[in-house]
């Protein structure tokens, strides 16, 4: 039987990252469009958006944003420490697992949204909170991959290399698969979460959501186990 090769790993874990990042885009669509305005993921909206709040632009939350951004760095800190760093393979177990937690921390939020119908402001608090610390879990879980093109959580980044190591921004058009599948990604889902919320409601965009992030945990769970195991015969 052959053994998978490192570059084959690399390739199995950049298309987890991308079903992470279609998933970000279905959870931001949901937060946004379903739980008044505020980003669960991406940040740098939140941090406009306080900004704009501060000096009273009408129809922004400020508390809601801050909940999100201050869930998320809660998120991001603990799943730091329960990773550690230092990893020699590309995606330690605890990173699974901080994941696979995840994972059913959004399919019991859209379980609970679908019972109750309709959010309340502490219950649209609580949901923006729990879901922002699963966004800022997942950028810590994943960060031993050191994928910087695909980020889960926002594509600027992925944007600027992909224009500007074109050929046309003078460069050898490295990687330009991988980025564009990233940048598409978060639009699809964010297309997907909006046209549930459109057709069904919050909850079930949630769930799709949800979905995505789990192909994406179960891609790089998958992943990580042949590449255990890979190196045990070669160990052998």
């Amino acid at each position: 039987m052959e053994v998978p090769t490192v570059s084959s790993h690399i390739r199995r874990y950049a298309a987890g990252l991308i079903l992470l990042t279609a998933a970000t885009g279905s959870i931001d669509a949901v937060s946004y469009l379903a739980l008044d305005r505020v980003f669960t993921g991406n940040m740098t909206g939140n941090v406009l958006f306080i900004g704009f709040a501060l000096v009273g632009v009408a129809g922004i939350p400020f508390l809601n944003n801050v909940v999100a951004l201050a869930g998320f760095v809660l998120g991001s800190i603990v799943s730091g420490r329960i990773v550690g760093r230092g990893h020699t393979r590309l995606l330690p177990r605890r990173s699974v697992w901080t994941l696979v937690t995840g994972a059913l921390i959004i399919a019991g939020l859209a379980a609970v949204w679908a019972v109750l119908g309709e959010l309340d402001d502490r219950g649209l608090l609580i949901v923006t909170a729990l879901l922002a610390i699963v966004m800022g879990a997942q950028v810590s879980a994943v960060k031993p991959i050191g994928n910087s093109d695909i980020t889960t959580i926002v594509v600027t980044n992925t944007l600027a290399n992909l224009a500007r190591d074109s050929r046309l921004g003078g460069g050898r058009g490295e990687k330009w698969v991988q980025r564009l599948l990233a940048v598409v990604a978060m639009g699809g889902g964010a297309a997907l979460g909006a046209a549930l919320i459109g057709w069904m409601s919050g909850a079930a965009a949630l769930a799709g959501g949800g979905v995505l992030y789990v192909a994406g945990v179960l891609m790089l769970s998958l992943t990580s186990r042949a590449e255990r195991r890979a190196e045990s015969r070669v160990g052998v």
